[in-house]
């Protein structure tokens, strides 16, 4: 299952580069079901842990009691139960304040979807509007639906496997009906994540030499960071990310008295030759005319 699964147990470390840790979906051994269906205290704590955290696997929960805040890719959605949320895999989410909470939490990776692989888009549309609206009607339907999901997973009997993809099929379709609930900070999004990566770039951070690695700390694709940048700055973060390196190293050069091979890494070249000509192309001279003068 390409390492989206992991056995009962297995501890996740946030990985030592200070990027958000990524949970794999727990099963009871290597050619076990890719999927898991249970309340909020069945599943265990992460599933409403307050850290942001990232899955390599889907989650759908459907919220029926509880107040606090759902934080989905810097998004807010304050609890009204009932509601309907999905989080696609790589989405950085993490719930604030959370009490009382409610529900059931239905989790599965990619390969689970394989007869009926149009639920991946499907899934990858929910996952822009995570928070879903239910009238009375559509909560009692869907409640409906995931006491059968329940059931069948509980008495595995002959063919529990099919009919848990045709439920989970239905599950999807409906939830893309489902009007969205307004996020309260859906407005500032892009603000939020232009200030992270604001904040960020200001650090210096080694391993952060990369539009593409600012993304990934943040929490969202390298496409919605230029979006967000450039709408709050009129620069790309490629360019940015340039402008820091040089900045750095600048005062590396002027401040210490580090080689140019020992200033080349530390602002993430692996090859100093062409730092040179990175440095010459941004500034217009080598970093041993601009130490020297």
């Amino acid at each position: 299952m390409r390492g989206t699964t992991v056995p009962p147990g297995t501890p996740c470390p946030a990985p030592d580069d200070g990027s958000l840790p990524m949970h794999r979906l727990e099963v009871a051994h290597p050619n076990a079901l890719p999927f898991a269906i249970g309340s909020f205290d069945t599943i265990g704590p992460l599933s409403r842990a307050t850290f942001p955290h990232r899955h390599t696997f889907h989650e759908i929960v459907h919220v029926t009691a509880g107040t606090g805040t759902h934080v989905v890719d810097l998004a807010r959605w304050d609890l009204r139960p009932p509601h309907l949320g999905a989080i696609a895999p790589g989405q950085v989410h993490h719930w604030e304040d959370a009490d009382d909470l409610d529900g059931s939490v239905v989790l599965f990776t990619d390969d689970f979807l394989l007869d009926h692989p149009a639920d991946r888009d499907l899934l990858r549309g929910l996952s822009e509007r995570p928070w879903l609206a239910l009238d009375d009607s559509a909560n009692t339907a869907i409640t409906r639906l995931i006491a059968e999901l329940h059931e069948e997973y509980r008495r595995a009997a002959d063919g529990f496997e099919t009919v848990l993809r045709a439920l989970l099929h239905v599950l999807v379709v409906r939830m893309a009906r489902q009007p969205s609930v307004p996020a309260r900070a859906a407005p500032s999004r892009a603000g939020a994540v232009a200030e992270e990566f604001a904040r960020l770039i200001g650090g210096a951070e080694p391993e952060l030499w990369s539009a593409r690695a600012y993304a990934e700390r943040i929490g969202v694709s390298a496409g919605y960071l230029a979006e967000a940048v450039k709408a709050a700055t009129g620069r790309t973060p490629a360019r940015l990310v340039r402008e820091a390196r040089t900045h750095e190293a600048k005062r590396l050069l002027v401040k210490t008295d580090l080689t140019v091979r020992q200033i080349a890494a530390r602002v993430g070249f692996a090859d100093p030759a062409y730092f040179c000509r990175f440095f010459r192309r941004e500034t217009g001279v080598s970093p041993g005319e601009f130490r020297r003068g």
